[in-house]
């Protein structure tokens, strides 16, 4: 007759202890994936993450000429908080860089600023910021003062020393383009929509695709005369139509619930919401070649779903991330939809004003879809 076991022992927890070490061991992706997780965020949230933005592409518009005037624009060109992309000559070339995105700022010193100024006529500074994003145009604006009076201190002296009082001789007014009144709402909303469809398309492709080969049923596909490609087609196509209830639901919300403005080219949006949505579906086709369980292409989804938010300028202004965030920034279909979605609802922009942005879509499409494609071949 055996003695009956203890009911707690050591040597039983230690020999589970050790089962586990080896099947962590095994799955060595996900193990990579709890290690890789935690130095992502603290490289990202300690270097990448800045909210306090500088060298912002800002567009000077000069309708003066005189030693004050070169003394402002040199102080611009010299300080932190503004890059000099463009000095213009004329209001539309400044609108057009400010409307595409290719500026942040318009700057502009009128006529007869160093006259009106000598004169004590307090002069008009115009900074025209876009305020698609607050954040980033809050801290410049209030910068703009200063940089104003240190230029100009060195001129405003000897017989002009009573024009350099406690108040300064010129009248800055700022002026927040697209969202005058500063709504987070109107920033936060359009990018909303890319974030909610970039989680949902790429967890679900991978997801589904990882179920197929942890059930077995996937060589019973390949068994059939259907070909790789037509199986990408075939396996992710319904989503589009997931994607499509989505984008209405977070329309419909946005204008009832925070009255979003939608003042650009519907079609446009369009053609932006199926590359963007076809992207994340090829993201997902991705992970799902490279994972071989459902929870590894959850935990894959997680560790470049990180990425897409810190680093496509919905959470932190994007011109605020130092150059290499914002190369990584750059590959990421959220960072590209993001601008569409804002310069199309808050712009009024269209296919003029968003080429570029769709033309870099598509081509982070085309290569997602042929790396999948061949990583599928591969993985068979």
């Amino acid at each position: 007759m055996t003695a009956a076991s203890p009911a707690f022992a050591w040597s039983r927890v230690v020999a589970v202890f050790l089962k586990e070490l080896v099947q962590m061991r095994r799955d060595r992706l996900t193990f990579a994936v709890m290690v890789m997780m935690p130095v992502m965020q603290l490289l990202l949230f300690g270097y990448a993450i800045n909210n306090d933005p500088r060298h912002l592409p800002t567009v000077v518009e000069v309708r003066d000429d005189g030693p004050m005037t070169r003394s402002l624009l040199a102080s611009l060109k010299a300080s932190s908080f503004f890059d000099i992309v463009a000095v213009a000559r004329d209001d539309v070339e400044g609108d057009r860089l400010v409307r595409n995105g290719e500026a942040v700022f318009l700057i502009v010193i009128p006529e007869r600023f160093e006259e009106r100024l000598v004169r004590g006529e307090r002069p008009q500074l115009l900074i025209a910021a876009d305020a698609t994003d607050p954040v980033a145009a809050a801290g410049p604006v209030a910068a703009l003062d200063a940089i104003a009076r240190s230029a100009l201190a060195p001129e405003l002296s000897g017989a002009l020393r009573p024009l350099a009082p406690s108040a300064p001789p010129y009248e800055i007014v700022a002026h927040r383009r697209y969202n005058p009144a500063g709504i987070t709402a109107f920033n936060i909303v359009p990018g909303l929509l890319g974030v909610i469809l970039t989680m949902t398309m790429v967890m679900i492709t991978s997801i589904a695709l990882t179920r197929e080969i942890e059930r077995g049923t996937m060589e019973t596909l390949l068994s059939t005369p259907v070909r790789p490609v037509e199986i990408m087609l075939g396996k992710t196509t319904p989503y589009i139509l997931v994607g499509a209830v989505q984008t209405v639901l977070v329309a419909i919300a946005g204008r009832v619930l925070f009255h979003l403005p939608f003042t650009g080219s519907p079609l446009t949006l369009l053609v932006a919401l199926t590359l963007f949505i076809a992207a994340n579906l090829m993201l997902g086709y991705l992970i799902s070649t490279v994972a071989r369980t459902q929870m590894q292409a959850m935990q894959l989804t997680f560790f470049v779903f990180l990425p897409s938010i810190l680093l496509s300028g919905f959470m932190f202004p994007f011109r605020a991330m130092p150059a290499w965030a914002q190369g990584l920034g750059e590959a990421l279909p959220l960072t590209h939809f993001l601008r569409i979605a804002r310069t199309v609802v808050l712009k009024g922009g269209g296919f003029d004003a968003t080429g570029r942005e769709l033309a870099t879509l598509a081509a982070i499409l085309a290569v997602l879809t042929i790396v999948s494609l061949v990583r599928f071949r591969r993985t068979l």
